[in-house]
């Protein structure tokens, strides 16, 4: 593969920004210490993003095509690969302009709304996974009162407070990043933006950013992984309670491929977070990096494939999509 072209000089890192042009553009760096292998790195990004895109955009299409899946667990679903949409979009394309050499430039304005919308769906997806571990454990533990409990009003306001959430727990970091001043370094060594690696380009006081990221981490996604992890335990502790071997394998089957996905969700994610504030001279660079595109990218691509085409009746469907006169799979 060809290499892109030499984009910057070689002391990026002594970069300045005249403090009275306003900040920016700021310089993608893409991941440090790998600037060798980008070409290769961006290869599996690259396909994870477009099994992703494919993925999730037609389940949505699915779900507003088709009546029968309007149910409460399909609304679900289709949350859930909105916010992935949004996810990997935000960040996987100008990643890829980075590992290919095309432009690691990103202005100002552009850096916030990337991190905006990325960190609003990360919180989004969030929120949906917990309302899916509670559908599921409201169906497994408590199924006569599930119809009662998740109807379609209910899944659409947990999908409303959802969208808020993310969106008030960015809308501060947002406004503190723009009060920073920025004299300084103006290469950020990452693929896309995140909000501590803005601030700590700045010259001034980050202190409150780097507490508020603290906060939120643990009242967001630590909160929302804990109330998961318990409605998984309530649910593990009811499926070894059915009498057919064959269920209890069944749904353990589907727990575990769901624990799995949500693993690669979170774990990556906290990683990235916390070694913004607690790991940057213990954690090597492209080990961070690398993760931090982890949970952008594979989650979105697996999602669709664990909680989508895993459902027989939407594999079946999908498949009279692809092969009209072929026959179904077969109905859960």
């Amino acid at each position: 593969m060809r290499p892109g072209p030499k984009l910057f000089p070689l002391n990026l890192t002594t970069l300045t920004l005249d403090p009275n042009s306003g900040p920016g553009p700021f310089v993608l760096l893409g991941i440090p210490g790998l600037e060798g292998a980008h070409a290769w790195l961006s290869v599996p990004i690259c396909l994870l993003y477009l099994v992703a895109i494919i993925g999730n955009s037609l389940l949505l299409v699915l779900m507003a095509v088709d009546p029968a899946f309007h149910a409460p667990m399909y609304q679900l679903l289709g949350m859930l690969a909105a916010a992935d949409l949004v996810l990997s979009t935000a960040t996987v394309p100008k990643a890829l302009s980075v590992l290919w050499g095309f432009s690691g430039e990103i202005s100002f304005g552009a850096c916030l709304a990337q991190l905006f919308f990325a960190h609003v769906a990360f919180v989004a997806e969030s929120s949906v996974l917990l309302t899916m571990a509670l559908d599921r454990y409201l169906a497994i533990c408590w199924p006569l009162h599930y119809g009662t409990l998740l109807t379609p009003r209910v899944v659409g306001a947990a999908g409303v407070v959802a969208l808020v959430r993310g969106m008030c727990v960015m809308a501060p970091p947002i406004v503190l990043l723009q009060k920073l001043p920025y004299c300084g370094r103006r290469a950020i060594p990452h693929t896309y933006c995140e909000h501590m690696g803005v601030a700590r380009l700045s010259c001034g006081d980050t202190q409150v950013n780097i507490w508020y990221g603290l906060a939120t981490t643990l009242l967001s996604p630590v909160l929302d992984a804990g109330l998961i992890a318990l409605s998984y335990a309530f649910i593990l502790r009811a499926i070894f309670r059915l009498p057919s071997r064959g269920a209890r394998h069944k749904a353990l089957s589907t727990c575990g491929a769901h624990a799995g996905v949500i693993f690669l969700f979170y774990v990556p994610a906290l990683f990235s977070f916390l070694t913004h504030r607690f790991g940057r001279h213990t954690v090597p660079g492209h080990v961070h990096i690398l993760l931090a595109n982890l949970y952008v990218v594979i989650p979105p691509a697996l999602n669709p494939i664990v909680y989508g085409i895993r459902t027989r009746c939407i594999a079946e469907r999908i498949l009279r999509w692809l092969a009209p006169g072929r026959v179904g799979v077969g109905r859960e």
